[in-house]
C-alpha cells in the first residue's frame, strides 16, 4: 500500500487578506475584520492586528484598547465566498479528493497524483503560486503522511509558509511537539496533563494507556494515538466531480496562436491521463478550453459533445480557433477540459407526491 501523502491548506487570516486585496490602504494597518459598535467581536484581523494581541472573537471595545489605531470593516461574506470558491476550484484541480473543512482550509489525500513528480511538497509550492497568482491571498500549507501531523504542519511556518513532515520525521516531530497542539487538547485538558509530568508528546508516549482511559475516557486513547503521530482518518469527500482539467502556465508567454497550436497535443494526452485516472466511466457532456494572456485577461469556451468518449486534438481545435480572435496575441496559460453530464438528476419535474 503506497504510503499516504496528505496536504493540508489554510489561507492566511483570510476575511483580511481579502479585504486587503481589495483595498491596498489596508496593507500597512492593523486591521480587525468585524468588531464594529458597542457589542461586534472581531472575525478575524491580519497579524499588524495580532501582533497587538488583537485576536478572533474579541469584544471590538476590547481590541480597540490593545491597538488604538485599529481599522475595522464589516465583513462581505459574498466576496469571501467568492474567494474561497477560487481557491477549492484550484485545489481540485489536482485531486478530487479534497476536504473542505470551511470557507479557508482544506485536506487533500494526493497519494496517487502523479503531477509534480509525485511528490507532495512541489504540489503544495504549486498550489501556493497559484492561489497567491490567481486569487491575490497566500496560503500556507502543511505536508504530512496523515491528517492530524498535515493540520500541525500548515501552522508551523504561517504566514505564507510551507512545512513538511516526511514519513522518517514523524518520531522525531511529535517527541519535542507540546501538547497544547494536539487536537482538542485546551487549557483544562493541557493542565491535566501536565498534573502527570506530561508536557511534550514524548513525555505522553510514556503513560500506559488504561491510566489514560481512568483519566481521560475515551478521549484518552486518542490522546494516545496522536502522541505517536497516528491517525488512520481518510480525507471525506461530499462532492461529486463535474469536471476534470488540465492547464499550463507558461514560464514565458506563448508569442501567438500558433504557438498555442503547437503544444496542444500535449495538453489533451496530460487531460486524458488525468480522465483516466480521475474520471473512470463518467459520461462526457462538454468540452472547453480556457486562455489567459500576457495582460491577465481570460476567456473560456464551451461546447456540447455529448458523444466523446476520449478527447483527441481534432476536438479542441475548433474552440481554440473560435476562442483566438486575435492570432498574434501573447498567451500566458492556456487550458482544456471536460464537464460530465450529470445523468443522477431528474430531467423533468415530477408532480408533487409523484
Amino acid at each position: 500500500m503506497a504510503q499516504r501523502k496528505i496536504i493540508h491548506v489554510d489561507c492566511d487570516c483570510f476575511y483580511a487578506a481579502v479585504e486587503m486585496r481589495d483595498d491596498p490602504t489596508l496593507r500597512d494597518v492593523p486591521l480587525a475584520v468585524g468588531g464594529q459598535g458597542g457589542r461586534g467581536v472581531v472575525t478575524t484581523c491580519n497579524y499588524k492586528a495580532r501582533a497587538f494581541g488583537v485576536r478572533s472573537a474579541m469584544p471590538g471595545g476590547e481590541a480597540r484598547r490593545l491597538c488604538p489605531g485599529l481599522v475595522t470593516v464589516p465583513p462581505d461574506m459574498n466576496r469571501y465566498r467568492t474567494a474561497s470558491g477560487q481557491v477549492m476550484a484550484i485545489l481540485r484541480e489536482l485531486t478530487d479528493l479534497v476536504e473542505p473543512l470551511s470557507l479557508d482550509e482544506a485536506f487533500l489525500d494526493v497519494t496517487e497524483v502523479t503531477d509534480h513528480k509525485g511528490s507532495a511538497t512541489l504540489m503544495a509550492e504549486y498550489l501556493r503560486q497559484r492561489v497567491r497568482n490567481e486569487v491575490g491571498i497566500t496560503i500556507s500549507a502543511g505536508v504530512a503522511p496523515n491528517k492530524f501531523l498535515a493540520k500541525i504542519a500548515s501552522d508551523w511556518e504561517k504566514p505564507d509558509g510551507l512545512f513538511v513532515i516526511t514519513p522518517d520525521r514523524v518520531d522525531e516531530f511529535v517527541q519535542a511537539l507540546p501538547v497544547e497542539k494536539l487536537f482538542g487538547v485546551g487549557k483544562v485538558t493541557a493542565g491535566k496533563l501536565h498534573d502527570l509530568g506530561v508536557n511534550t508528546c514524548g513525555d505522553l508516549q510514556t503513560v500506559p494507556v488504561d491510566g489514560l482511559l481512568d483519566r481521560f475516557g475515551k478521549q484518552g486513547y486518542r490522546l494516545r494515538e496522536m502522541a505517536f503521530g497516528r491517525d488512520n482518518r481518510d480525507v471525506v469527500v461530499s462532492r461529486v466531480a463535474k469536471s476534470v482539467s488540465v492547464e499550463r502556465t507558461f514560464s514565458q508567454d506563448l508569442p501567438d496562436k500558433s504557438a498555442c497550436d503547437s503544444v496542444m497535443a500535449s495538453l489533451v494526452a496530460d487531460l486524458n491521463l488525468r480522465l483516466s485516472r480521475k474520471a473512470g466511466r463518467k459520461p462526457i457532456h462538454k468540452l472547453f478550453i480556457k486562455i489567459r494572456y500576457s495582460d491577465f485577461s481570460t476567456h473560456t469556451l464551451e461546447r456540447v459533445r455529448d458523444q466523446v468518449q476520449q478527447p483527441e486534438l481534432a476536438d479542441y481545435q475548433p474552440l481554440l480557433d473560435e476562442l483566438v480572435t486575435n492570432t498574434e496575441r501573447p498567451v500566458r496559460l492556456l487550458g482544456l477540459g471536460v464537464r460530465f453530464r450529470n445523468d443522477e438528476s431528474p430531467t423533468t419535474q415530477l408532480r408533487l407526491f409523484e
